[in-house]
């Protein structure tokens, strides 16, 4: 029904035209059994619309609605078995199962007083439900001070789906903004199976995901080489693009710790900014800090700057207070500063490079050259129907104890395509490489000068063919790759930043055995390589893939980086197999093959089982030569009801040593979840590092313990968190 504060007069005449004999000071009502409309009058105020099974009404007085009422005004709806509406005043009294329902939720309750203008009013016994964050909760009374305001008395609320009161917030009164989509509770404790965890006069939460101020949950851990740790963070979203985590830690044995962490967007440039500090660790008796700035910027006209700068106050720092295995094992840690031109067909760039080295006494690593400065020119160029390209640099090395001195390369080449077209290519490449060195003190200058030939083709075949009822597409793919450098001595040639790259399956089509440009590798080499591949033809999934590939040398290659190579003209056989055989089974492995002496020089093996979501089984091996024998599992797995278990075990056979070993417990609850993980991982030579988690997430509330979710993710590849927010799905009810 359509019902607007001042009725239409002409349409009020005619309705009433049928009473006027019997109208007076004591007029009867106007009583209709079916839906009554009424136009809306021209005024500013929002229409309102009401239908009901009976409705009662006079003139400038109180409509009167029962049976199944419905008022709708914009996007708010009241339901109510009664419902008294004062046309002049328009307030609201509805009575009798009432719902008040907006676009981001619903509030049942016995009794609303309420009125359209001013959106002021009150609920008694009021139940409500927000869709944001699939929340809900009961209170003793409602206060409405607008549309998008609510006030709650004697409240409680949750996450946890109707039925299921696992974990309460209760408090005194709890404040709902949905404009901005905040609430904040006073003298609110968190309940857990009834049991108090957490008191706070004041707090407040997000009801969606948008960050905002405020304090985060407590993480309260416990390593071997600290003791037991709490750290309470701070979160201030000081702009949209603008924010900042402060988080003190205090750790039993050393002192409090404190962190700080700014990060900022725009449109042109972002970053992020740490400074941690501990004064006076009480283990080592010293003061420790780390800084560190990542920023990357857009300068405009084609110009691009980044740093990024690393600094902690002594070797030990990560070892001593990370509990992750990457940053554990950090030995260099990057100061590097560059800028950058973009000109469509040309690049160029300059950069200042330096590395904070961090000694482990027990194995010594070595000091890598600074970089300052470097300046790159990379410019191609298209020319008839081939291509010209030119790489060219100039570093200035520095170092504390070894050569200095300054390198400039420069490389142009030209590539032709004679064919390339599907199903085949071939393109030849010519080159002449020239490196030139100057040094500090008297050693005297030196240069060499290299032309480098290649020739790269192949063809693809592709067949239709069908196994066990799948259709696929299976590929037969050729590939020949030869390469020409000349042989010159270059023992008398620094090496500032170069290193014999690893044997792989790409390396053997690139011109260059050796990584940087202070060796060019003679060779006078083909590759031959083959590789067969079975595509499904419905998803397009490479179910398997096999390759193998050699590269046979019409003489012995003579530039070396540490021990001559022996005088065989057939290099290791690399052979490859994987694919994602089935939706549940993946596969990955590599071998290297030593045909020359009959053993195997390397191989690895990886195998992943996940038939779905939560249940996840990681095999690995890597095997090295006389060097390295390691196993590697891990999994993600169900074990009874809700519980789930979670490992891993990277073992080393030769050194008879566990290097990492992961175990926990995960309990997953509708709207809670529950991680128990302990974690031992080697920190450095004969030093380790343990450390205990134990984390209750109450979903779309708080974290409650030491985080462990960033250890699961790096350990356990393909880990799931489950109790992440599932689709939405209707609601029966509030209570």
């Amino acid at each position: 029904m359509l019902f607007c504060p001042r009725p239409a007069a002409a349409l009020l005449l005619l309705v009433l035209l049928p009473f006027a004999a019997l109208a007076g000071e004591d007029a009867l009502p106007l009583k209709i059994d079916r839906s009554f409309r009424m136009l809306p009058a021209l005024t500013e105020q929002p229409v309102a619309f009401i239908s009901a099974q009976r409705i009662e009404a006079r003139q400038d007085q109180a409509l009167e609605a029962t049976g199944a009422v419905e008022l709708r005004q914009g996007s708010q709806i009241i339901h109510a078995d009664h419902l008294r509406y004062g046309q002049e005043s328009r307030d609201v009294l509805a009575e009798g199962n009432v719902s008040l329902e907006h676009e981001g939720g619903q509030i049942q309750g016995p009794r609303l007083q309420m009125n359209l203008d001013s959106n002021l009013g009150e609920m008694s016994s009021p139940a409500f439900r927000f869709r944001e964050n699939r929340s809900r909760g009961l209170a003793s009374v409602l206060h409405i001070s607008g549309k998008q305001q609510y006030s709650f008395a004697d409240a409680s609320y949750t996450t946890c789906p109707a039925g299921n009161d696992d974990w309460l917030l209760k408090m005194s009164r709890l404040n709902i903004d949905r404009a901005a989509q905040v609430g904040v509770a006073y003298h609110a404790r968190i309940e857990f199976l009834g049991v108090p965890l957490l008191y706070t006069p004041w707090m407040d939460f997000g009801l969606n995901t948008r960050k905002r101020s405020g304090f985060l949950g407590p993480v309260i851990g416990s390593t071997n080489s600290g003791g037991a740790e709490i750290t309470v963070p701070y979160f201030w979203n000081i702009a949209p693009n603008l924010d900042m985590t402060f988080a003190p830690r205090a750790i039993a044995k050393r002192g409090t710790q404190f962190n700080n962490e700014l990060r900022y967007l725009d449109t042109a440039l972002g970053g992020e900014m740490h400074l941690d500090v501990l004064s006076g660790d009480r283990v080592r008796n010293i003061n420790r800090s780390r800084a560190a700035w990542k920023h990357g910027q857009n300068l405009g006209h084609g110009f691009y700057a980044a740093w990024n700068l690393n600094s902690v106050s002594d070797d030990a720092y990560f070892r001593d207070l990370s509990d992750t295995v990457n940053s554990t094992s950090q030995t260099n840690l990057l100061r590097d500063g560059s800028i950058a031109y973009g000109g469509g067909w040309w690049t160029a760039s300059a950069r200042v490079q330096r590395f904070q080295t961090l000694q482990d006494p027990l194995a010594p690593v070595a000091i890598p050259y600074r970089r300052q400065p470097q300046f790159n020119l990379n410019a191609q160029q298209p020319l008839a129907a081939g291509n010209v390209t030119l790489q060219a640099e100039y570093v200035d090395f520095r170092h504390p104890s070894a050569l200095n001195g300054q390198r400039m390369v420069f490389y142009p080449s030209a590539s032709y395509p004679l064919s390339n077209e599907p199903g085949y290519f071939l393109t030849p490449k010519l080159g002449l490489h020239h490196t030139s060195y100057t040094f500090s003190g008297n050693t005297p200058a030196a240069a060499r000068t290299l032309p480098i030939f290649s020739l790269d083709g192949g063809l693809l075949f592709e067949r239709n063919d069908s196994l066990l009822g799948n259709a696929y597409m299976q590929t037969l793919e050729p590939r020949a790759y030869y390469v020409k450098v000349p042989y010159r001595a270059q023992d008398q040639l620094p090496v500032f930043d170069t290193a014999q790259a690893p044997f792989s399956f790409s390396q053997m089509f690139t011109e260059n055995r050796f990584l940087g440009s202070d060796r060019i590798g003679d060779a006078d080499m083909l590759t031959l390589a083959l590789t067969s591949r079975m595509i499904d033809e419905e998803d397009g999934t490479e179910r398997l893939r096999v390759a193998a590939a050699e590269r046979f040398s019409f003489r012995t290659p003579q530039v070396n980086l540490v021990i001559p190579a022996a005088a065989n003209y057939r290099s290791d056989i690399i052979l490859s197999l994987g694919g994602q055989l089935t939706h549940a089974w993946k596969l990955d492995s590599l071998a290297q093959y030593n045909p020359n002496m009959g053993y195997t020089e390397t191989y690895s093996m990886a195998a992943r089982y996940s038939p779905e979501a939560g249940k996840l089984l990681n095999l690995g091996y890597r095997y090295t030569r006389n060097t390295l024998r390691q196993m590697d599992i891990s999994t993600q797995w169900p074990l009874v009801r809700r519980w789930q278990g979670l490992g891993r075990l990277n073992y080393s056979l030769l050194d008879n040593r566990i290097l990492e070993a992961l175990v926990g417990l995960e309990y997953n609850q509708d709207c809670w979840a529950l991680r128990l993980v302990g974690q031992s991982f080697t920190t450095a030579t004969r030093v380790r590092t343990t450390g205990l988690f134990l984390q209750l997430e109450l979903n779309d509330m708080v974290r409650l313990g030491s985080d462990p979710l960033a250890t699961l993710r790096s350990s356990v590849f393909g880990y799931t968190k489950l109790n992440d927010a599932p689709v939405e799905k209707p609601s029966a009810g509030l209570r």
